[in-house]
């Protein structure tokens, strides 16, 4: 396994090769990337993307969003996966928004585990892009690549990825870590068969 000094290498390394690394989720607030990341389960961010600004240009709040028809919502969001059960989730999370948190998107993660639809990856996604609290998500390509580079075990858990992260790496860089390794694993190092070879390669030649 990678050393933390090693590991802070290969993760500014990748800041290197990716500066643009960021959330591409589309949105223009904590509400509406919620809800975006909700949508973006087993789903492609560009699929997401296509969806959205039909569904919040509906239904821009939470109370809006409550008393949606669920027929409606679905028909906005039918291109992306899941999207019947998606439609239930985003409905009952702007209930529990209105209901529970006056309408606001809450900051911690213990909260916003609470709302319907939404796990610990969701809540650090949402805790570290619209609040800018240190947090590390761990979604697939997260998990694929530490492992690939030897950063944490084949054997460990997602919870266990996230924890050996945030050993490894300063607090100051846990949530840009998050998109670098994401656009890491999306635009250099993919699920399908390559040259990963290359990948390490290319880790290197951006390493001082």
């Amino acid at each position: 396994m990678l050393s933390n000094e090693e590991t802070v290498r290969v993760i500014e390394a990748m800041g290197r090769m990716f500066p643009e690394a960021k959330a591409e989720l589309t949105h223009n607030n904590p509400f509406e990337l919620l809800i975006a990341v909700i949508l973006s389960a087993q789903t492609t961010d560009v699929a997401v993307n296509k969806v959205t600004p039909q569904l919040f240009a509906a239904y821009p709040t939470p109370q809006k969003l409550m008393d949606a028809p669920i027929d409606d919502v679905m028909s906005k969001i039918k291109t992306i996966g899941l999207y019947r059960n998606k439609a239930k989730y985003i409905k009952s999370c702007a209930r529990d928004l209105v209901e529970k948190f006056g309408g606001e998107v809450p900051r911690t993660r213990k909260e916003l585990e609470s709302l319907p639809g939404v796990g610990r990856k969701t809540a650090n996604v949402v805790m570290s892009v619209a609040f800018e609290e240190p947090a590390i998500a761990v979604d697939t390509h997260v998990e694929r690549v530490t492992k690939r580079l030897h950063i944490c075990p084949e054997e460990a858990t997602v919870k266990q990825v996230e924890e050996i992260l945030m050993e490894k790496l300063p607090k100051d860089l846990w949530s840009i870590a998050h998109h670098r390794l994401i656009f890491f694993g999306r635009y250099q190092c993919p699920a399908r068969t390559h040259n990963h070879a290359e990948c390490v390669q290319r880790l290197k030649d951006n390493m001082v």
